[in-house]
């Protein structure tokens, strides 16, 4: 095997990470959409997110190359903000609060429940690819915490076994 750093200058090195494909069009008309308006970025990954259900690794460069930004400008800003995927969720995502009126309320027992139950920890998918299940910082639903949000629907004084009937309804999704 020869040493890239050897080679004459563009002979022999690697080509960038192979990503698996995604919708080019898809991505393509959000950024046809948002290009020539200022502070574009957050409107555009949100834009992609809605569409895809996350941002493909593969988007990054055509982001970073429609709007005149580096790769790094744009992987940082998915990267910073939790709300951003970077693989393709469950059929079902589902949200449970981390804050401190949640975990005064049983959220850690609530999450540790759900993990055993899906068999994943938060920030994973199910193995049968039915939930992700995602922390949140907050719902806003302090009155009623612990709180779960389930595919934007939100759910308020959540115990196990009502956590149990959210995890049936979102598993017979198709």
């Amino acid at each position: 095997m020869k040493n890239d750093s050897v080679l004459p200058r563009g002979q022999g090195r690697r080509r960038g990470p192979e990503f698996p494909p995604y919708d080019t069009a898809a991505v393509a008309a959000i950024l046809d959409r948002w290009r020539d308006q200022p502070g574009n970025l957050l409107p555009i990954l949100h834009g992609v997110q809605q569409a895809l259900g996350f941002v493909p690794p593969g988007a990054v460069g055509q982001i970073a190359k429609a709007i005149n930004r580096s790769r790094a400008e744009v992987h940082g800003v998915i990267s910073f903000y939790h709300d951003f995927r970077t693989s393709q969720p469950g059929r079902a995502v589902l949200k449970l609060c981390q804050a401190e009126s949640c975990q005064a309320c049983g959220s850690r027992e609530l999450t540790a429940h759900a993990e055993r139950t899906l068999g994943c920890k938060l920030g994973e998918t199910s193995p049968d690819g039915a939930v992700t299940l995602e922390p949140v910082y907050c719902l806003g639903n302090c009155a009623c915490s612990p709180a779960a949000l389930l595919d934007g629907e939100l759910h308020g004084r959540v115990t196990p076994q009502g956590l149990d009937r959210l995890l049936a309804q979102a598993r017979r999704r198709p």
